[in-house]
């Protein structure tokens, strides 16, 4: 189990978690059901979490594109804020989830990362206000967010990326039937 601090008056930190779940559990476990059971909260240990803004990315969407480039164009993440964490994050398979700032509702907590979530790291902008999380866990000891922790700035972004390409999608689909 991994230990972070969510500081609820943070405004710029992105958190960044791995999920080690075959491909076809991992929408049941990201996603709240309408009993309000959510497996993602619970492997979190999170007292608060807004599931608007959770993000689950399929590693494989993101095409030639790294996870490091996403993270700096979507969350306007500047490139330099990974530091030595790019190479781990680039290196990363799967499934991942994404937890800007806002997904904690303003609300201070210790989350308690747990099997089959493995904490990545916390990064913002460079001179953003805010601190990023600290990690308390021996296995987590060298990693985590030794680097700056991630800027939020527009959220606007990744639905401006997720609009394009469902329009791009729509083009092809188009293209064969026609």
């Amino acid at each position: 189990m991994t230990q972070v601090q969510i500081n609820g008056s943070d405004t710029s930190t992105v958190h960044l978690l791995h999920i080690d779940l075959p491909a076809r559990a991992i929408e049941r476990f990201t996603t709240m059901a309408g009993t309000g059971e959510w497996p993602l909260k619970y492997g979190l240990g999170a007292t608060k979490l807004s599931p608007a803004f959770v993000e689950t990315v399929d590693l494989r969407d993101l095409g030639n594109m790294s996870l490091s480039q996403y993270l700096s164009e979507a969350y306007d993440l500047p490139p330099k804020a990974l530091g030595s964490d790019r190479a781990r994050v680039d290196g990363l398979d799967g499934h991942v989830v994404i937890l800007p700032p806002q997904a904690f509702e303003n609300t201070s907590q210790e989350l308690h990362v747990n099997t089959p979530l493995s904490y990545i790291g916390g990064w913002s902008a460079a001179g953003a206000k805010g601190r990023s999380a600290s990690i308390r866990s021996s296995g987590a000891k060298g990693q985590g967010s030794g680097g700056a922790p991630a800027a939020m700035g527009s959220l606007s972004k990744p639905i401006i990326l997720a609009l394009i390409g469902l329009a791009v999608f729509v083009a092809a689909v188009l293209a064969l039937v026609l």
